[in-house]
């Protein structure tokens, strides 16, 4: 797989601020490495002509130019960065990288622990927690020779209802509109990558909160196939085996070099042994289901407008696309899905009593309803989540891929909640633990971003990208930039 930094055609629709894609190689000043993919600054790295401490210099004046718009972070850790950087000059100067990516700078989601960073996962509850180790994709990333920026803002206890505004950090922004929400819970991550602080963002995504932040900011983001990546000394588990950590970037290729850097399978994580690496079939037009609407909850016009242009562009691309019904049994997800969520939340704050007016309005009903749950509840949710894998397989025999879109709902306001029909599209790959991509379609008529969803086969998380490669190749978005104005509000945490 190779990246598409050049003579891509742009997404249709007016972008806010349209700019050339960065090359491949050498050329732009130091000052505009921030734009360079991560494939990009490693060639250069390799090359000689570019440093790791120039490119990482050139992102951390980024972030100065930006953060006051956006309030991406919940901890900068600028100061590590450059040590790091300088290491890895270094290294490449002797010739001995760490890694293929030693040197490059990317952000990591708050609730993935990163030793001596504070992980306060969104809540003041954990405001004082500075973990002693990496989670285990942290690590691979540091003896990869990765460059960590720092801690990116989530939802708080990354459950929160479509978009990053804690007590905690303050609200999160969309660098393409700044009145607008990011969309929960890598919020932070999505709107640093789409600004230009980090070509490449480490979240995880429980629900949807990877790929509805990558749809709302412009970016390609994945949710692995559970196991894809091994996990180890993070945080309490609230969420099952749904939430995965997840890799968001703004180019295809970029993805699959973060996915590759973190993936693997480690003995001390059941989930992560035995992940097949599934094709796609090759040698024919693959064929795909359009579903546009699940169940009674409605599509705004302008997401229905965009996903069909992206099905015709699939089309044009030679596959075979048909619309069809939803492959599931909607209303049985649908009637589960909120109790490993809310059970989840109450389990973590059983035992504990100074919760209570230190989260958000929106908890202590969430974990009244947990507590109204039976264990029979809870196993009668992972039941039906097990026979909902099963009709995806069934479906994915005949299909190759189902093709939705992200989000119900445009983007709203970044202090606001979700409509309820904001969230029914993604949940459904983490129910059943299937790989799910999130590319930038055509954006709205005022170049706000807009993205769909491919769902693929159990482990097809490669073949899904190497797809998604070719629509960016022909269609891709990389001259696309926001340019965020405006200051946050009074009050607001910058």
């Amino acid at each position: 797989m190779t990246d598409d930094h050049s003579g891509a055609r742009p997404a249709a629709g007016r972008a806010h601020s349209a700019r050339p894609a960065p090359p491949p190689g050498p050329g732009p000043a130091a000052g505009e490495l921030w734009r360079w993919p991560a494939r990009a600054l490693a060639a250069a790295y390799a090359s000689g002509t570019v440093t790791p401490t120039e490119a990482v210099e050139a992102v951390i004046a980024r972030a100065g130019q930006v953060e006051g718009h956006i309030n991406a972070f919940a901890h900068q850790a600028f100061d590590d960065a450059r040590r790091a950087a300088a290491a890895s000059t270094e290294r490449w100067r002797h010739g001995t990288p760490a890694g293929p990516h030693d040197g490059v700078p990317l952000t990591v989601k708050d609730n993935i622990p990163v030793a001596g960073m504070p992980c306060a996962w969104g809540s003041r509850l954990w405001a004082d927690h500075v973990p002693d180790r990496d989670e285990l994709p942290v690590a691979r990333l540091r003896r990869a020779g990765w460059v960590i920026l720092g801690k990116t803002n989530v939802s708080e206890f990354t459950l929160g209802l479509g978009n990053v505004s804690t007590l905690l950090h303050g609200t999160t922004r969309n660098p393409w509109d700044t009145a607008l929400t990011t969309g929960a819970s890598t919020g932070g991550g999505a709107a640093a990558v789409a600004s230009g602080v980090g070509p490449v963002a480490l979240g995880t995504d429980g629900g949807g909160s990877i790929r509805w932040p990558a749809s709302y900011c412009g970016l390609a983001a994945l949710k692995p196939t559970t196991g894809r990546v091994a996990r180890l000394d993070g945080l309490p588990v609230v969420l099952h085996d749904l939430e995965v950590v997840a890799p968001a970037a703004r180019t295809v290729g970029d993805v699959a070099a973060l996915l590759h850097a973190v993936a693997g399978p480690d003995p001390r994580d059941r989930r992560s042994l035995g992940v097949p690496d599934t094709p796609l079939p090759a040698g024919r037009p693959l064929r795909v289901r359009l579903v546009g609407q699940f169940g009674d909850y409605p599509v705004e016009p302008e997401i229905t407008a965009s996903v069909t242009a992206a099905a015709d562009r699939l089309t044009a691309l030679g596959h075979h696309v048909e619309t069809g019904p939803v492959p599931f049994d909607f209303a049985r997800f649908d009637a589960h899905w909120r109790t490993i969520g809310t059970g989840g939340l109450a389990w973590l704050m059983a035992g504990r009593e100074d919760w209570r007016g230190q989260v958000a309005d929106i908890y202590p009903p969430m974990v009244d309803h947990g507590r109204s749950l039976t264990a029979a509840d809870y196993v009668a949710a992972l039941d039906a989540f097990r026979d909902l894998f099963a009709e995806l397989a069934v479906f994915f025999a005949g299909t190759d891929l189902l093709l939705t879109p992200v989000a119900g709902a445009m983007p709203w306001a970044a202090d606001e909640l979700a409509p309820p029909y904001q969230r029914v599209f993604t949940g459904i790959a983490n129910a059943t633990g299937v790989p799910a991509v999130s590319l930038p379609g055509p954006p709205s008529a005022d170049g706000v971003p807009i993205g769909f969803q491919l769902i693929g086969p159990y482990g097809a998380d490669r073949a899904l990208l190497r797809v998604a490669h070719d629509y960016e190749t022909a269609y891709g978005w990389a001259g696309r930039w926001p340019e965020p104005t405006g200051h946050l509000p009074k009050g607001t945490r910058a």
